[in-house]
């Protein structure tokens, strides 16, 4: 790489330098808030982790300038300040866990900043090895069968662990395949409609005034619903199976805009949801649980061995108002180890009220935005679709979450993308973002005209 590279930067990754200065500044200052509230004095890792947040900011921006000059100036700052977030909100739980060892929780936030990096250095590595995005369709089918693999493993070689079996351990690591599973599949998806997406969308018989896809069509989405309903019942995991499907229904509707693959979706998940449901004990209990979350106090819930969780977030959520408590002037360790994981978001409702929940929500919000915005300004059909698919599976996952502790629907136990503990999350959605990085580069270089492209850099 040579000098160059740098004098031929777009205005675009200015903006997005100015951006990540802001992300660094208030991901520091949440950090010495939370010192300041809950020590009295800001303690000697203070300058370690500031110079972490700036030196992984620096090295991401440098990558996308050198790689990826063309891309959305929002992307990377967004993914950034989300994950700062979650490094100060684990490190307040992290305070709160050492002060109280009869709690028996490990602390989450020295292995959460370790886990950034590794994802980040994914990031750079895509980037810098994955020119071309379009060169993930030679290995579609392979990327499926891989991923069904994943998908299966945590039912034959996986332990339980707080109900469910969505983790696969590896001596003293443990891996969530389900996190990487989703990105695979929605690289097939896009390459799979991409070849069909004429024939789905074509044919058919209209019935009572919508076209109902034929028989020979409906294979793929009965296939996937069957899978989906399998995950359900040998691993309990509703998230993965929940998101697994609604990806499926989200991209194969932009795909082929017929509103009958939507209704078959539904239907299809609703049967698989109330049949699941009445049967499988393990989500029948969440489905009892969602529906009286407050019977968990009385001497019959606790007989029944019924969790306290979504009770406990009710009410953090609602002793948090508008503004919240204060960083470090809440009790989310009430909630116990959840308190660093699906229910990270009750932290936030409880020291930064309403307000900062609506601002995490249109964080994200505004990350899907742009994931779609690169798809619809993307010329291929694979690239389009894809985009799009990596930002219904943000979108997703972050209702299934959000929606769960917020007592909308069902828990699910998944990890709320970039703020909660996870390594295998945090490595698999700095892959997505490297990803819609590269699209929105490439669709960006193929919409400006030949002369005013950005020469590429030497190597």
């Amino acid at each position: 790489m040579s000098i160059e590279a740098f004098a031929v930067t777009p205005n675009r990754r200015r903006i997005e330098a100015w951006l990540l200065g802001f992300v660094v500044v208030i991901t520091v200052g949440g950090y010495a808030c939370t010192e300041l509230s809950m020590r009295g004095h800001v303690s000697t890792g203070f300058l370690g982790f500031g110079a972490s947040v700036l030196l992984l900011a620096l090295v991401a921006h440098i990558a996308v300038r050198l790689w990826a000059p063309r891309a959305d100036p929002l992307i990377l700052p967004i993914a950034l300040l989300l994950t700062g977030l979650g490094l100060v909100l684990l490190h307040r739980l992290d305070i709160t866990y050492a002060a109280k060892p009869y709690l028996r929780i490990d602390q989450a936030g020295s292995g959460q900043l370790m886990w950034t990096v590794i994802g980040l250095a994914v990031c750079v590595g895509v980037l810098l090895l994955l020119r071309d995005y379009r060169w993930l369709q030679r290995y579609l089918y392979v990327m499926m069968a891989a991923a069904l693999v994943l998908l299966m493993a945590p039912a034959f070689f996986g332990a339980d662990q707080f109900g469910a079996k969505r983790w696969i351990t590896l001596g003293p690591l443990s891996m969530q395949p389900g996190e990487f599973v989703k990105i695979m599949i929605a690289v097939f998806f896009a390459g799979y409609l991409t070849v069909n997406r004429d024939a789905l969308a074509l044919t058919g018989r209209r019935v009572l005034g919508v076209r109902l896809p034929p028989g020979r069509q409906m294979g793929p989405i009965v296939t996937i619903w069957i899978i989906s309903l399998l995950v359900l019942i040998f691993e309990r995991d509703l998230g993965t199976s929940l998101i697994f499907f609604g990806l499926f229904v989200i991209m194969l509707y932009l795909a082929t805009e017929r509103t009958s693959w939507v209704v078959c979706g539904l239907l299809m998940a609703v049967v698989g949801a109330a049949v699941v449901g009445s049967m499988e004990p393990h989500v029948h209990g969440r489905v009892v649980a969602w529906l009286h979350p407050m019977d968990a106090f009385t001497a019959k819930g606790q007989q029944a061995g019924m969790s306290d969780q979504l009770a406990q977030a009710l009410f953090s959520f609602g002793s948090g108002g508008i503004t919240g408590t204060g960083l470090g002037q809440g009790h989310p360790e009430l909630i116990g180890f959840a308190g660093n994981s699906d229910f990270i978001l009750t932290s936030v409702g409880e020291e930064l009220g309403l307000a900062g929940v609506m601002a995490v929500l249109l964080l994200y919000t505004l990350l899907a935005e742009r994931g779609l915005r690169t798809g619809v300004v993307a010329r291929d059909p694979f690239g389009k679709l894809l985009a799009v698919g990596l930002a219904g599976a943000l979108l997703l996952q972050v209702f299934v979450v959000a929606g769960g502790v917020m007592g909308l629907i069902p828990l699910t136990g998944k990890a709320l993308p970039f703020l909660a503990k996870g390594g295998s999350s945090m490595v698999a959605n700095w892959l997505m973002i490297a990803l819609l990085i590269r699209i929105s580069d490439s669709a960006q270089r193929r919409r400006e005209p030949q002369g005013a492209r950005t020469p590429a850099p030497r190597r």
